[in-house]
């Protein structure tokens, strides 16, 4: 008996909407469960293709991941996703998360106590869905007899995204589950997942909650060209992650945890890579096992029950490769019956 996750892709605004509404076709052509949005900061924003591949699919889970409450008030988020999903018939799920604190400072803004501001966010937009006039004083946001002028889906889902312990339990409190980034290990993984879910016990919560995992995907017929693809795309993320792991222990303890890799070890690689070193060359296949789904299609099934048993309900992956759409296919061939 397998514990497989669903399945959905990840998009993100350095794809233009033409081309994510291309993925979102693929995707829903292949069975896949979800397409996720990942908003980062300085490219495009992610509302319009969202609301592109609302409009241009039928089935598709689609999902903000994640809005920035320091860049985006809680109420505007309640009024956007509140009409993205009316425009996608009830699909749409949001994530909120504190978002890195060097590009938030660019605009001004002070970042700090991100747990309150997540804690805040979560009150003000779930009244508002509820058709709520919200009365909230909050540490880092208010509303103050606001409601919405329009009837919004009053359950929509909200995840948080983070690693941090608090951030963590406050998803088992009060949200409807968890988004954990890239570059986190399937063992660091399972840790944020059983603190989750135990969070959610302890407040007499029906339900696990899910539990959404960033990854990149690397498939192919050929097990040696798809371990290549997948050292290239997490070669590109070695670097900044290895560089946020010496300011945040959380983050090395993602990168670390259950992979076999040594600090040196990563620490040499980020080096090399930064010097211009290729990732194929300079990653051994430890890489792209501990942070991409890579392989032959039985080999990206096999990883991805691990996963399911480690308490991960969903996968939201990057496809990165020129053959991308096509691999996709390849991949639902192995999971989709």
């Amino acid at each position: 008996m397998t514990t497989l996750p669903k399945i959905g892709i990840r998009l993100h605004g350095a794809m233009t909407a033409k081309q994510c509404v291309a993925f979102a076709k693929a995707a829903e052509a292949a069975g896949f469960a979800s397409i996720w949005f990942a908003e980062n900061a300085f490219v495009r924003g992610i509302l319009p293709a969202a609301a592109a591949c609302a409009a241009a699919t039928e089935r598709l889970q689609i999902s903000a991941g994640v809005f920035n409450p320091f860049s985006r008030h809680p109420v505007m988020m309640a009024m956007e996703i509140g009409a993205l999903d009316e425009l996608a018939n009830g699909r749409v799920a949001l994530a909120i998360g504190s978002g890195i604190a060097s590009a938030t400072a660019k605009l001004g803004i002070n970042p700090e106590k991100p747990l309150v501001a997540m804690r805040d966010t979560l009150a003000i937009v779930r009244g508002l869905l509820r058709g709520e006039a919200v009365e909230y004083t909050g540490a880092a946001f208010s509303a103050h007899k606001v409601k919405l002028e329009y009837a919004p889906r009053p359950d929509i889902p909200i995840f948080l995204a983070g690693r941090g312990s608090l951030t963590v339990k406050l998803a088992g409190e009060a949200a409807d589950g968890l988004i954990i980034s890239n570059m986190c290990s399937v063992a660091f993984a399972a840790q944020l997942a059983s603190l989750m879910r135990a969070s959610r016990g302890a407040c007499g919560r029906a339900g696990p909650g899910g539990v959404v995992q960033y990854m990149p995907c690397a498939v192919h017929r050929d097990r040696a060209v798809a371990m290549d693809m997948a050292k290239r795309a997490v070669g590109e993320m070695v670097p900044g992650f290895w560089a946020l792991g010496q300011k945040q222990s959380l983050t090395k303890d993602a990168l670390l945890t259950g992979t076999g890799i040594s600090e040196a070890e990563f620490a040499a690689a980020a080096a090399a890579i930064l010097a211009g070193g290729d990732p194929v060359r300079v990653l051994d296949e430890r890489y792209a096992a501990a942070f991409a789904l890579a392989g032959t299609p039985e080999e990206c099934l096999t990883t991805a029950d691990k996963y399911g048993q480690a308490g991960v309900t969903e996968l939201a992956l990057t496809f990165s490769a020129p053959t991308a759409l096509q691999d996709m296919h390849l991949l639902a061939g192995a999971f989709i019956k």
